[in-house]
């Protein structure tokens, strides 16, 4: 993964960071991914780093993101996670807080990305809860989008009338990746932008 370097051109070119509110507003409203990242993210630097790293000078044309606040003994724990498409590939990134006794600060930011050609999309399916507001509007209460490939995920044994027999059967799960926004998790604009990213996904991915 190339990471671009501070004193880079793509970092010296790059507008000044800027905190677009707190880390959770909602992103909905901010059409370009740094924007979006930077009102969201805790760490919006570390995932825009990663994704802009991959995507080089490649346009991003549609992208989602997530953040979970966990609350544990040890304290709260933020996962986030970010989906973006450059129109041929599906560049996914992560994040995860980890204890660790040996940081000064306690934590480490365990930051993974993963780039899919769109090519290995074998499906993408999209559930939308559709119901009315008070004034009997259509409203979308929320949104389910799945995305498998074809690459073997799990391999589990089916359970035959023999168990000391050799195993005769299996079934094979997919690699999937799944997103979902509700009015109470996102929000309406969180809806609508995970609605449009399924679409563009749904048009790009090669039939």
């Amino acid at each position: 993964m190339r990471r671009v370097g501070k004193f880079s051109r793509a970092a010296r070119s790059r507008p000044t960071p800027r905190r677009l509110g707190p880390a959770g507003s909602d992103w909905s409203p901010h059409e370009r991914l740094d924007d979006a990242a930077r009102a969201y993210f805790l760490h919006a630097e570390v995932a825009l780093d990663a994704i802009t790293g991959v995507l080089g000078r490649h346009r991003v044309r549609g992208f989602t993101l997530e953040r979970v606040v966990d609350l544990t003994e040890a304290g709260a724990s933020v996962w986030q996670e970010a989906a973006v498409c450059d129109g041929r590939r599906l560049v996914l990134w992560h994040s995860e807080e980890l204890a660790d006794g040996t940081d000064p600060g306690g934590t480490v930011l365990d930051s993974s990305v993963q780039v899919l050609p769109l090519a290995s999309i074998r499906h993408v399916g999209m559930r939308t809860l559709v119901g009315r507001d008070a004034a009997g509007r259509r409203i979308d209460r929320g949104v389910h989008l799945v995305l498998a490939t074809g690459m073997p995920h799990e391999l589990n044994q089916l359970p035959g009338s023999d168990p000391e027999a050799p195993v005769t059967a299996a079934r094979i799960r997919p690699e999937a990746f799944r997103f979902s926004k509700s009015l109470d998790d996102g929000g309406p604009g969180q809806i609508a932008r995970l609605i449009a990213f399924g679409r563009l996904l749904g048009r790009l991915v090669p039939g």
